[in-house]
């Protein structure tokens, strides 16, 4: 088994998921069987509480993980399959070495963190490899090298190399490189300081990762190389892409970056044929067509709080060889008087998951614009749950419908809390989370789309589709095209008589890839383009 650590140094947000999910898509295109891991620094046992604010989406895995948004860039880059021992954060870590010293496991030692915290990491690292019988584990650390948060995680990641071995293990650092337009040139201080305080700690980068937004000369090379004791071409340039994410493999792999990896792991392999992303990247740059979706949300000016619902958009266009313009509709500009104007000239119209009161009336008048004037619709999960209430109160006349998350005292609430959630007291890892069966029903959309008539998709909510109006609802016209097994909860809608109205109560953003763009998405934007052109593609 071969071990590559990725760090990050200088400044936080640097793309280190991008870079290691990028690795791993070059690596697996070498014929290995690779998986991903993130360490998280942060005390929150999961991230499943944390503001979109302050963390960005939640990711969640078929296990019913909720995870970092990076797991969403490992599972989308590869072919690995991801679970909760994918993902582990300094709450987690702390829990289980205080729950062992509760049961007695350390026989009356004295608890530190070193052993106890760094032993547990590494049991982390170790559990997945028997679990995943993988050629090669990434494993991502989060933050930024100096975060006192991180260091148990740098010490646990030091002492494992020693333990298997230096040509086991490849230390690949990210960093960035500024450029000073007042001097007219990049500087390379920060990553010098950057890999001295790695050094401080005990580990030696094999690979130098440099973000920056001008090419690195081979002077800037050299120093890079002198100062932080990397070979020269080990100096890797990560340059900001023009057009997609999904262009820094192929950028990866311009650098050698994969060979030289290789190389060092002594890994024996021919090299990545990429010709199959290649044709993603000439979709993505240069395709056929084009469209205007708009996206009406609550976090709409937080680029992370939605990212695979804007990447599963991309992966639908690269379906139908079309190019997707994103507007970015704030929910609550929609409510102010004349906010039917932010439609205009709109494909379709998609409304994703969120939590909380604010902006659901501009949420539910964008589903209401989106029926009635047959623009193409796709909600999910709330956005199933908008598309219902806006039904029962305009097309049912149910005056005062609603969800009782917003509303408790409404006298039509056509979405209540689950039955199962009634005595839930905790909030972390409470809702029904993770991969569910829905059984489709035959001769719908949602069903011609899958191709199939029992699907598995991921979940993460507490309130449902209220089944006592269920009946009201399909008298007139609202078909229910996707139950659980059991047929007593409802996963799909759609609206037979319009052109494409689907809404799921489960999240499809998180199974879609360039690669194997979701069969919902896919169908959204092939609707969505033949309404702006009049014409199927």
């Amino acid at each position: 088994m071969k071990y590559i650590f990725v760090t990050g140094g200088v400044v936080s947000s640097l793309g280190k998921g991008l870079t290691a999910a990028s690795l791993g898509t070059l690596l697996e295109n070498r014929g290995l069987k690779v998986t991903l891991q993130k360490f998280d620094p942060y005390l929150n046992v999961d991230p499943g509480t944390m503001s979109p604010y302050q963390h960005g989406e939640v990711y969640v895995l078929d296990d019913g993980a909720e995870t970092d948004l990076d797991l969403g860039h490992y599972e989308r880059f590869t072919n690995t399959k991801l679970s909760r021992k994918n993902s582990t954060t300094s709450g987690q870590v702390y829990q289980q070495v205080l729950n062992n010293e509760r049961d007695g496991v350390y026989l009356g030692k004295t608890v530190q963190v070193i052993p106890h915290v760094t032993d547990e990491i590494q049991r982390r690292i170790t559990l997945l490899a028997d679990d995943t019988k993988a050629d090669v584990i990434i494993t991502e650390i989060g933050g930024t090298v100096g975060d006192i948060e991180g260091l148990p995680f740098l010490e646990a990641i030091r002492e494992f190399a020693l333990d298997v071995g230096p040509h086991n293990v490849c230390f690949i650092h990210v960093t960035y490189v500024p450029f000073i337009k007042a001097a007219g040139e990049l500087k390379t201080k920060p990553t010098q300081q950057s890999v001295a305080k790695l050094r401080e700690i005990g580990l030696a980068p094999h690979l130098l990762v440099c973000r920056c937004e001008q090419p690195l000369d081979k002077e800037i090379r050299q120093k890079l190389s002198l100062f932080c004791n990397v070979p020269f071409e080990a100096v890797i340039e990560e340059k900001d892409v023009d057009h997609s994410i999904y262009e820094v493999p192929l950028m990866l792999q311009r650098e050698r970056m994969d060979d030289l990896v290789c190389r060092h792991l002594h890994l024996d392999v021919p090299p990545a044929s990429m010709t199959h992303w290649q044709d993603i990247i000439r979709r993505l740059i240069a395709p056929q067509h084009r469209v205007r979706i708009g996206v009406v949300g609550k976090y709409i000016e937080l680029q992370d709080a939605y990212k695979s619902v804007y990447e599963a958009l991309k992966h639908g266009g690269v379906a139908n060889d079309c190019g997707v313009q994103i507007e970015h509709i704030e929910a609550e500009e929609v409510e102010k008087p004349g906010g039917e104007r932010l439609f205009k000239d709109l494909g379709g119209i998609l409304v994703p998951g969120g939590f909380g009161e604010r902006g659901i009336e501009g949420k539910i008048l964008a589903a209401r614009y989106a029926r009635e004037n047959k623009v193409p619709y796709l909600g999910l999960c709330l956005g199933m749950q908008i598309a219902t209430i806006e039904f029962a109160r305009n097309v049912l006349g149910l005056a005062g419908a609603h969800s009782t998350e917003f509303d408790v005292h409404s006298p039509h609430p056509v979405i209540h809390l689950q039955e199962t959630q009634r005595h839930v007291k905790r909030k972390g890892g409470s809702m029904r989370l993770g991969a569910q069966e829905c059984q489709l029903l035959m001769g719908s959309l949602a069903q011609r789309l899958y191709g199939a008539f029992t699907i598995s998709e991921r979940h993460r909510h507490r309130y449902e589709f209220n089944n006592a109006y269920r009946a009201q609802f399909e008298a007139a016209g609202f078909c229910i095209s996707g139950t659980t097994p059991d047929n007593q909860l409802v996963e799909i809608i759609e609206i037979p008589a319009h052109p494409f109205f689907v809404a799921s109560q489960f999240h499809p953003e998180f199974l879609s890839k360039p690669n194997r763009p979701h069969p919902l998405f896919r169908g959204f934007i092939a609707a969505a383009h033949e309404r702006m052109h009049h014409k199927p593609i």
